[in-house]
């Protein structure tokens, strides 16, 4: 601290609290920093942190009645907190979802719904910053609009989902997250943490809105943007984009090429390469040499093979500079994309308003839903027709719609995950007079009536336009925790069966798959053995998926003839069975039947 000046308070005369911060401004810009280093942090983040590494005491339960095409889709629409879901998903799908697509809450002030335990409150914020004096009193306060919980509580949402996200992307996989100015910059800084400053592909900019709101004070707005992130940048690949009438109209044919239509390309280049600076004689007799500073982009061999390959055009009356032919057909069948995206090409929020609202017969279901087509881009860009795609803030579902219409139309077969908080209707709204109480009521709806849509506009498609609807829940087993004092002999009898007594015989099986990192949208059959019903979960044969079974009873014949199946892994309920040597004889039975098949007993 030698390097700082010394500010002598005695002989300052101070004229306002302005001339001290200059001048404590000034000195501490002396201060040598090669020790400190940048780091982007808020209220709450240590909490954060730990929330996205904490267990969740949850599981997933199959909500089969509002499911479409239960045993055979192999799409998820789960419906809960996304941070619950996201722990939920960490095993069965770590490293496999291609893309990820978000629309977050944009922290206006008015859609901030996800309200974790690790929201800091007033009192933690004035403590963590230090506006307390050593006698607990406040000190002073920052704008809560623009400094403090006002962002914290919105970074301390979003961290730990971006953290759990990024361990189900592929090696490949690409995250796009929509924004607006309110949070764009905070985004940007944690994104470049969880994601890597290296991994950033770009901030696209969406043309939003087509016509001014005059209302506004000083601008309206026209734009938000769409963060995207690779898990790594150097395995991400671009498909690019389909090339579009307009691109191509750039190409004729103006001397009847056999190889059709081309567009011409600047033969000279900068900066100059000393052996490409050379005269060229014109058919029209004229000379011409390149720009000064510049150089031919050919060498004058190079350029007498295109000459004989009719690849140089010196134009109509051959008297014009010299340019390289480039042909229609020897281009790629694909454009790179540039980060202004304009609404005549993926569409704007008034249209995506509309068609959403044409979809339910001309009711308004939702606000402000991202159009089809502006989703349909990025999985364009970034995803295979075999991917599985998320969206874990999935609003009225407009990603499972898109990647649908996308399936349709380019023959692809992406699944589709959603996940959507329970979040209620306004009783006021035209949604919840329809009979859509909550917003997952809303998008399992929309899910149904988008896929007859385009079922009818594609009949020829196949497309799964089916989902296995799911609920984050409190686990299926009872909390057999008691102080000692309660150990008595009724409460020993009352956990012999540890399951809630509301749970299905499928809530187990969810329960299992999801324990044991099994994907949750596998082929699923129900089987009567010896007359007792028997799940088979991908099975297609021996040494393969898994087989359940949890009736009250299970018959000697009917554990033979599970073993005969041999499948990879067998689960059954503990209770099933009435003493231990009954669990002695269900391993004896796989031992000789099936000794590769696990065994499980819950």
């Amino acid at each position: 601290m030698d390097n700082i000046e010394k500010i002598d308070l005695a002989k300052v005369s101070w004229r306002s609290s302005e001339d001290f911060f200059e001048s404590l401004g000034e000195a501490l810009d002396k201060l040598d920093d090669k020790d400190e280093s940048y780091d982007f942090t808020w209220v709450g983040k240590r909490k954060a942190i730990i929330e996205a590494g904490a267990p969740v005491n949850k599981t997933i339960r199959p909500d089969v009645k509002n499911s479409k095409n239960w045993d055979t889709t192999e799409n998820l629409f789960i419906e809960g907190d996304n941070l619950d879901a996201l722990k939920l998903l960490q095993e069965s799908y770590l490293g496999k979802v291609k893309m990820i697509y978000i629309d977050p809450p944009y922290n206006t002030g008015k859609d901030f719904v996800y309200h974790d335990n690790f929201k800091a409150t007033i009192e933690q914020y004035d403590e963590d910053t230090e506006y307390k004096d050593e006698s607990g009193n406040i000190q002073f306060k920052k704008n809560e609009k623009t400094n403090g919980r006002y962002h914290s509580d919105w970074l301390s949402m979003i961290y730990p989902r971006l953290k759990l996200a990024r361990n189900l992307l592929t090696e490949d996989g690409v995250i796009f997250i929509s924004i607006d100015d309110n949070e764009q910059s905070n985004l940007k800084k944690i994104c470049d943490e969880v994601f890597g400053e290296d991994n950033f592909l770009a901030q696209v900019i969406w043309e939003r809105a087509y016509s001014p709101v005059n209302l506004k004070k000083h601008f309206s707005e026209s734009h938000d943007y769409i963060l995207c992130y690779a898990r790594d940048s150097n395995r991400a690949i671009n498909n690019g984009l389909p090339r579009s009438d307009d691109a191509d109209s750039r190409y004729m044919n103006l001397d009847n090429d056999s190889r059709g239509a081309w567009k011409s390309s600047d033969l000279s280049v900068g900066p100059a390469i000393a052996k490409n600076v050379y005269e060229i004689t014109l058919p029209s007799g004229r000379s011409v040499t390149p720009p000064n500073g510049y150089s031919w982009r050919l060498s004058r061999e190079r350029l007498g093979e295109f000459i004989a390959d009719n690849r140089i055009w010196f134009g109509a009356d051959g008297n014009s500079v010299p340019s390289i032919k480039r042909f229609l057909s020897e281009v790629k069948n694909t454009m790179t994309p540039m980060t202004i995206w304009k609404y005549a090409d993926v569409g704007h929020s008034q249209e995506a308003s509309q068609s959403l609202k044409k979809l339910f017969g001309d009711k308004a279901m939702i606000d402000y839903p991202k159009p089809v087509d502006l989703i349909k881009r990025c999985m364009q860009l970034y995803s295979s027709k075999d991917s599985i795609v998320l969206d874990f803030f999935s609003g009225s579902a407009t990603t499972a719609h898109a990647v649908m219409q996308l399936n349709a139309e380019d023959g692809g077969n992406r699944k589709w995950i959603m996940v959507q908080l329970s979040e209620e209707t306004d009783e006021k709204s035209e949604a919840f007079k329809a009979g859509y109480k909550t917003i997952p009521e809303i998008a399992r709806e929309r899910i149904r009536r988008a896929g007859d849509k385009i079922a009818a506009e594609h009949p020829d498609a196949k497309v799964d336009y089916g989902f296995r609807s799911l609920v984050v829940a409190e686990t299926n087993y009872k909390e057999v925790y008691r102080p000692a004092g309660e150990l008595q002999q009724s409460v020993l009898l009352d956990v012999v069966d540890n399951i809630k007594e509301d749970r299905s015989e499928l809530d187990l099986l969810f329960g299992v798959l999801t324990a044991s990192a099994l994907e949750l949208n596998r082929p699923l059959e129900t089987r009567d053995i010896a007359g007792t019903s028997v799940y088979l979960y991908d099975y297609f044969g021996e040494v393969s998926g898994l087989v359940a079974c949890f009736a009250e009873s299970i018959s000697e014949d009917t554990i033979k003839q599970i073993a005969a199946l041999k499948p990879l892994t067998a689960v059954f309920r503990d209770s099933s069975f009435p003493d231990s040597q009954a669990k002695v004889n269900l391993a004896e039975h796989f031992r000789i039947i099936s000794p590769e098949t696990k065994v499980k007993v819950i």
